[in-house]
């Protein structure tokens, strides 16, 4: 079977031409691959080799103090770096994507020839993932190590930066995403969007893969690909996740994924659990004059106590025929028409409208799942109307979930599927949910009632 030694793609992702430098008719030229210059059946692609092929020895101990971790964040990451240090997996565990692809090319084993070399850190949204990988780091590159950490989204990599700069400014660094100034350097830290791993191999003591389950990493076997190959074989992957997909839950639970649960925010409180509030179909009557009462009530009552509200819909479609049915009731609402406003992939407008909401211009913002993570307000409450729709998986509902009780100073955000009828998947989120809420309780990281000024 013909693969893309770069990508990994398979024929149907290659087109056959009449090849000017080897004279055949059908020589192979891989297409997905092609933004990064021209893959060749007949061409040959050159490969860097590691410095050093030894398994990296990390010194033992080493002090958690300096991060400023909670004590859930504290537990998880001391896991993950005993983990680094000693821990091994049974070998094939968890991970079948990586499995399936290497087994189609000799040669590439991601997971090291001494099993699988692979962590999860399972953290809810919230909790504060920066900060839980950087003893991670620290352990890699003071043992001379090199570490990558890789996210799906630009944007959080722009953001990431400055942050990584700061904490670790004597390592040496590349930041690369699709027009970035770095290229080419041998950096000991190196933070890059996920497409950027098809320019490595065997080249990390350490892969850190943020938002796993993310557009456009979840589902894309290239990117699996690239971040299997971009690793040591004696090397370990840890996964980052707020919703890891169903197979590797399952792996977790059967005891072939090592796991570090993060089970509570920084500032110690419960999760909001959602409450279902019961609604006609949206297109029955968005396009309509008309609010239905309960959903007008709870949108009140919401403005009322001061929060910002994310009003999330299933389709595009939608969000303007909203808008304008919010504006028209803006003074039942008690706000300014102004201060209601809609945003989704295809507004040119919509990092002007994230920057007002952000600044609390805003009070009301309609969108899709465009913004279901990366926006942070302090005080806002979640309504997801039409959450029975096929779109709003399990997945998504917890992220949009996640979007209130991010702040210490307004923990219980308010939280509303608004459906037709329940779903598994609005089941599935509020289980995700509570489960979490248990485990924080039963391992004491929740603060007590004296604690929270109760």
């Amino acid at each position: 079977l013909r693969r893309c030694r770069r990508c990994g793609s398979g024929e149907e992702r290659m087109r056959r031409t009449r090849c000017a430098s080897c004279g055949r008719s059908g020589c192979a030229v891989c297409e997905a691959c092609a933004t990064m210059g021209r893959s060749r059946e007949c061409g040959l692609l050159a490969l860097g080799v590691s410095p050093r092929e030894q398994p990296l020895v990390l010194a033992p101990g080493g002090s958690m103090d300096r991060w400023g971790l909670s004590p859930a964040q504290r537990d998880a990451s001391a896991a993950a770096v005993r983990f680094l240090r000693e821990g091994r997996a049974p070998a094939s565990a968890g991970l079948p994507w990586l499995g399936k692809l290497c087994s189609l090319l000799p040669g590439l084993r991601p997971n090291g020839a001494g099993g699988d070399r692979s962590f999860l850190l399972w953290a809810v949204t919230g909790a504060g993932k920066t900060e839980m990988i950087f003893p991670l780091l620290d352990a890699v590159l003071s043992a001379g190590g090199r570490a990558l950490v890789a996210t799906p989204r630009r944007d959080v990599v722009l953001e990431l930066a400055p942050r990584l700069a700061k904490a670790f400014p004597e390592a040496s660094r590349a930041v690369l995403y699709g027009g970035s100034e770095d290229r080419w350097e041998n950096a000991a830290l190196t933070l890059a969007t996920t497409h950027q791993l098809l320019r490595f191999q065997a080249a990390f003591d350490l892969v850190l893969i943020d938002e796993l389950d993310a557009f456009p990493y979840h589902g894309d076997p290239i990117l699996h690909y690239a971040a299997a190959k971009s690793r040591k074989a004696q090397g370990t992957t840890v996964l980052l996740s707020a919703t890891p997909p169903k197979p590797m839950q399952r792996a977790v639970k059967r005891g072939r994924l090592p796991c570090a649960r993060v089970p509570v925010r920084y500032h110690r409180h419960p999760l909001p659990v959602p409450r279902r509030l019961a609604l006609p179909p949206l297109h029955r009557w968005a396009g309509k004059r008309r609010l239905p009462a309960s959903l007008g009530k709870q949108l009140s009552r919401s403005l009322d106590r001061g929060a910002q509200l994310f009003v999330f819909v299933p389709y595009i479609k939608h969000v303007q025929p909203l808008v304008e049915l919010l504006r028209r009731h803006a003074s039942q609402l008690k706000l300014a028409p102004r201060a209601i406003e809609g945003t989704s992939s295809v507004d040119p407008g919509r990092t002007e409208k994230v920057v007002l909401f952000r600044q609390a211009s805003l009070r009301v913002l309609i969108t899709t799942t465009i913004l279901e993570r990366g926006v942070t307000i302090p005080r806002s409450d979640v309504f997801i109307l039409d959450a029975q729709q096929r779109m709003f998986d399990e997945a998504a509902l917890v992220q949009m979930a996640g979007r209130a009780g991010r702040s210490g100073d307004d923990p219980n955000g308010r939280v509303f599927f608004c459906s037709a009828y329940r779903t598994s998947s609005q089941r599935g989120a509020e289980r995700q949910i509570r489960a979490m809420n248990r485990i924080a309780r039963r391992r004491g990281y929740l603060k007590d009632k004296k604690e929270s000024g109760k």
